[in-house]
């Protein structure tokens, strides 16, 4: 596999950092967002021109995963550093704030628990999606201040609050309703400016979780107009709201600039998953890859993932080695001075030196995924996908990119190796903690007392 990296060795050591050394960490996630709908990756009819500058300015992970091909599981993995299913968060929690059930776990400590006894500020803004009841919520598991929606989606603009439905609940911020009249992708944006601009001279982590572009799909009316050339009107709903994504990304990273913090800020960005396909999907394209979300198809768990740290990493490099979001814990605790945790399994590694060239080798030998009985492995350039407890393809991803060719038949032995590595990490999982939205179980929502 050729990598295209420029070799910068990091003088200091992360270890002994002072508080006003230590990098300031962004963690940017979009929700639901297509693969090929970024210009980085060669989208030609929504224009992105703020996550292209952030490519040009940092590194493209051209293999850049997520853990989990829908959304609360692979957040419980970002922010744990483990496979979700070693603690059971194998499905999207229910909206129910009475429910102490369906939320991560308490047993995981999550990363801006880690942070602030390292003197970092922690900061969330936008959509939660781990649990809704009071001891799950982000105010409660290390976040110092948070304004966003505690559920797993919301809309837009122009609702009325109704708490016993998820999409319309109260935005809150530190845990008190405040109202909003802006479009909620902007007011993030903002929100996320605001915060960088007032934690100036304090090392910083703050975890902007957008909405967009999941559905509903409520862009304003000046930016659906730009797309009126778009003829199809999923897409076209679709590409004004992630142009208005794109601009609120961009408002966060101006505010690094004119508050001259961007050289020693880490910033990671990433989807949640990969863009919906089945049912109509939400507009979005994954080409050229297999499947959306949901699958363990490249197409479900493959996504647009872009790393940039000025003061460490080069600039407008393409880094080819698979990374996964389970890398941000690592990375962050590396660059804070915390030690990385020993009281359980941890999946995360952390990827400094290998984005600033220290390292030459790949960060990951193996990435695995699994969604019900359908589970994947990725080992190398070659994936193995099990769908079901009997059908197996094996891929070549370095010459198959889009999982059309199995081989499995002339690479017998390769599949049994991949496919006894797959059995062996499954033995380490453990079952659901909770039964999930994704379970058909219907929970009413009921107001607290």
């Amino acid at each position: 596999m050729k990598i295209i990296i420029l070799a910068i060795v990091v003088c200091v050591s992360l270890t002994v950092l002072s508080a006003t050394e230590k990098p300031n960490i962004l963690i940017i996630v979009s929700d639901d967002h297509g693969y090929s709908d970024v210009g980085f990756q060669g989208c030609k009819d929504i224009p992105t021109p703020h996550l292209d500058r952030l490519a040009k300015e940092g590194l493209h992970c051209t293999n850049g995963y997520v853990s989990h091909p829908f959304c609360s599981p692979t957040r419980a993995g970002l922010m744990t550093g483990r496979y979700q299913h070693r603690f059971g968060h194998q499905n999207n929690p229910f909206y129910n704030p009475n429910d102490h059930q369906e939320g991560l776990p308490m047993s995981e400590k999550i990363l801006p628990e880690y942070l602030t006894k390292a003197g970092y500020m922690t900061g969330w803004i936008g959509k939660w999606h781990l649990g809704a009841a009071s001891e799950f919520r982000p105010n409660n598991r290390g976040f110092a201040e948070t304004f966003g929606f505690i559920g797993g989606g919301h809309k837009y603009q122009n609702w009325t609050v109704n708490v016993k439905n998820e999409y319309t609940v109260p935005i809150e911020r530190n845990g008190k309703e405040v109202l909003e009249t802006e479009h909620l992708t902007t007011v993030f944006g903002d929100e996320a400016a605001d915060y960088i601009k007032r934690h100036q001279g304090k090392p910083w982590l703050l975890y902007l979780a957008f909405n967009a572009p999941h559905t509903p799909h409520e862009p304003t009316a000046e930016r659906l107009a730009r797309f009126a050339s778009i003829e199809n009107p999923i897409r076209r709903n679709y590409a004004a709201q992630v142009s208005l994504l794109d601009d609120a990304i961009g408002t966060a990273m101006e505010s690094l600039r004119v508050s001259e913090q961007e050289k020693n800020t880490l910033v990671f960005f990433f989807s949640d998953n990969g863009g919906p396909i089945s049912s109509g999907g939400n507009g979005s394209n994954n080409d050229p890859l297999r499947g959306g979300k949901g699958e363990v198809y490249d197409g479900g768990v493959r996504v647009p993932f872009l790393v940039k740290w000025p003061a460490a990493f080069p600039a407008g490099v393409k880094y080819d080695f698979p990374i996964s979001s389970l890398d941000v814990f690592a990375s962050s605790l590396a660059v804070a001075g915390v030690t990385m945790p020993t009281d359980k399994k941890y999946d995360s590694v952390n990827l400094i030196p290998y984005l600033s060239g220290e390292k030459k080798e790949a960060p990951h030998q193996q990435l695995f995924w699994a969604r019900g009985p359908n589970m994947a492995v990725r080992d190398g350039d070659t994936k193995l996908v099990k769908m079901g407890p009997i059908q197996h393809s094996l891929y070549d991803l370095k010459t198959d990119i889009s999982e059309k060719t199995d081989i499995k038949d002339r690479s017998s032995a390769e599949t049994k190796r991949l496919s006894d590595l797959l059995s062996a990490w499954d033995a380490e999982m453990v079952p659901p903690a909770f039964p999930g939205a994704k379970s058909g179980v219907k929970k009413p929502v009921k107001e607290n007392k």
